[in-house]
């Protein structure tokens, strides 16, 4: 009777979570049956170009080893276990498809009885968790992910019993949830959950097509319909709204997704030819600067990391120059350095047999991105690492994931970033406090939170104001010339009620130093401008219009050059609230200025390397005569 109750429920689920499921085009009609276990990423017997890869590239090889090494130390590890922090359970499901990605790696690569044995351990301790966290479906997208993997590779040598327990988790735990609208509202979104959430249920009704066909089918054509929403943001060119982090995440799992499925029925319908997908890769490889650090604007951390799903775009677009910054992550720093990316399999995967030393720098220094989130990135040289690197960012703030750092920029030169964004904060660190993080509303408490507001963002503040969330900034203009590689953007919409007009521009002069101009019109008001650049350097004011900055024994002269009478200031960034994270080592600097009203005004400033101090023109041209 029970079994009876439960299969009528889950019918009654599936019939309200699914209503368009008749409708549904059957994407999966004309393909054909999937191949037998392995069927996900790397088929039977494709492990044999794998090992041909790793046997001639000194570089893969390492990788391999890594990985290998890391399965050895895994042997040891205690199977993890079911604990949820604040509403999460994530951390355990991105550490379980770390492990079972490596441990069913090194299990198809070498066939050794000990990565077997420990991969199974984990699946069943896994398939035993009371439940995989739906009500953050993340959680149980990655946990089925892991499993699915897991228990594909591993199929034909894990015995009868192991197998009945964890498709029945995969089916219970991750498949199910899915068609609870109570957990699905992802299937509508446009930004990173959809992506994770519809790679996560297509692995796992991959993984037990043989015994739920039916079901599978409808996950994997609910998938193919729902994943087009979120690829619909790289539209026009590439750029990704969500900035570097995100693109890690809801990009990677996007890949997994097209690369399984095509895998597997021999087509990604056509999903990788939507405008501007495979485009992106542009934008990630730009931004990453000569300090290997990221342009970490909205929701993202400095530090960047390896990108398997790189070599993916790389093969598709048979471009290896879009793996230079991967290149040089692979050369550079030593292969266990990656182990804490629950992709890095796929990266040798997704290889292509590329040779790495191999791998030539991009020919273009620029790339501009247009899209929900509009960014300009340039730089004077892709091999020397003291280059200069300036990116900007347009955009609104009602964007996911988005702080009011609209027109903000940052900037290196001779190896330091001089002018830096914070990135995130933890969000576990403000939830726990009772922080209302999720609310983008204009007046709500998100917008206290003091990394995620204009106040400490390389922007300007007008009247003490907070940007307007629901402006939008575009990109205007661009130049690639080399003697002044420039982009400008329109933010007048940003700041709608407290100037009549905003535009800012930012250049790259004679490959020499930076030009950051505002052209600014006030409405019937006196108005107060203040301009800020926040920086990890020691700040020191050195005349009227001088702040010399010094970091890592190097120096930086921000000039202000117009107007001509400022006061420089420079400002603590002592959290606001005990909800705050503390920001050592970092200094605001900048100025405010008051502008009549009725008045055109512009604002240029001059960020300066110590070699390039006599080379400055202090002649800078209005906006409008930039070249485009």
């Amino acid at each position: 009777m029970k079994t009876v109750t439960l299969f009528l429920t889950f019918i009654v689920v599936l019939g309200l979570s699914l209503p368009s499921v008749r409708a549904q085009v059957d994407h999966l009609a004309t393909t054909p049956k999937l191949p037998d276990h392995p069927r996900i990423l790397l088929l039977k017997g494709e492990e044999e170009a794998i090992k041909r890869t790793v046997g001639t590239d000194k570089t893969w090889n390492k990788l391999h080893q890594a990985i290998l090494t890391e399965s050895d130390v895994l042997l040891e590890a205690a199977p993890l276990e079911r604990i949820q922090i604040g509403r999460r359970l994530l951390d355990k499901s991105r550490e379980a498809l770390r492990r079972l990605f490596f441990l069913s790696y090194a299990w198809r690569m070498t066939h050794q009885d000990k990565y077997l044995k420990r991969a199974e351990k984990e699946l069943l301790t896994l398939s035993a968790f009371s439940d995989w966290n739906p009500t953050h479906f993340l959680d149980v997208a990655e946990m089925t992910m892991a499993v699915a993997i897991g228990y594909d590779w591993l199929y034909k040598d894990l015995p009868d019993q192991s197998r009945s327990i964890i498709k029945e988790a995969i089916l219970k735990k991750g498949i199910e949830p899915s068609l609870d609208s109570k957990y699905n509202s992802w299937l509508k979104a446009s930004h990173n959950w959809n992506q994770v959430c519809n790679a996560g249920m297509t692995y796992g009704a991959m993984a037990i097509y043989e015994d739920q066909p039916e079901l599978a089918k409808r996950i994997i054509n609910r998938s193919i319909d729902s994943i087009v929403l979120p690829m619909g943001d790289y539209n026009p060119n590439g750029a990704y709204p969500e900035g570097y982090g995100y693109w890690g995440y809801g990009t990677s799992f996007n890949v997994m997704f097209l690369s399984a499925i095509e895998k597997a029925l021999g087509t990604d319908f056509g999903l990788s030819t939507k405008p501007g997908f495979l485009q992106t890769a542009g934008f990630m490889e730009n931004m990453t600067g000569p300090s290997s650090n990221a342009f970490n604007f909205s929701d993202s951390g400095l530090n960047g990391e390896l990108q398997p799903a790189m070599f993916w775009f790389a093969q598709k677009q048979k471009n290896p120059s879009l793996l230079w910054v991967e290149r040089s992550r692979l050369i550079t720093s030593d292969a266990r350095q990656h182990i804490k990316n629950r992709l890095l399999p796929a990266a040798i995967l997704w290889s292509n047999s590329v040779g790495i030393t191999t791998i030539k720098e991009p020919e273009s220094t620029m790339w501009v991105g247009m899209g929900k989130t509009p960014v300009g990135l340039m730089r004077t040289s892709w091999s020397d690492p003291n280059a200069i690197y300036v990116a900007m960012k347009g955009g609104s703030a009602s964007t996911n994931h988005a702080h009011m750092d609209i027109g903000s920029f940052i900037m290196e030169a001779d190896g330091v970033r001089w002018a830096m964004d914070f990135g995130m904060q933890n969000y576990e660190t403000l939830e726990s406090k009772g922080v209302d993080l999720w609310n983008g509303k204009q007046n709500s408490q998100r917008w206290q939170v003091f990394r995620y507001n204009n106040f400490v963002h390389n922007t300007l503040t007008i009247n003490d104001q907070l940007q307007r969330v629901e402006g939008k900034a575009p990109i205007t203009g661009s130049s690639s010339k080399p003697s002044f590689m420039s982009v400008t953007t329109d933010l007048t919409d940003i700041y709608k009620e407290s100037l009549a007009r905003a535009n800012r521009g930012i250049a790259i002069v004679n490959k020499d130093y930076v030009v950051v101009r505002d052209e600014l019109e006030t409405l019937p008001m006196e108005t107060t401008v203040r301009w800020t650049m926040l920086t990890p350097a020691t700040a020191k004011i050195v005349g009227e219009n001088k702040i010399e900055l010094s970091k890592d024994g190097k120096t930086l002269i921000l000039q202000v050059q117009e107007p001509a009478i400022v006061t420089l200031k420079t400002w603590p960034t002592d959290p606001k609230h005990d909800y705050d994270a503390p920001n050592p080592g970092t200094t605001l600097v900048g100025f405010e200025v008051k502008l009549p009203a009725n008045t055109k005004s512009a604002i240029t400033v001059l960020l300066i390397p110590e070699k390039a101090v006599k080379k400055t023109n202090t002649n800078v041209q209005p906006l409008q005569q930039w070249p485009h």
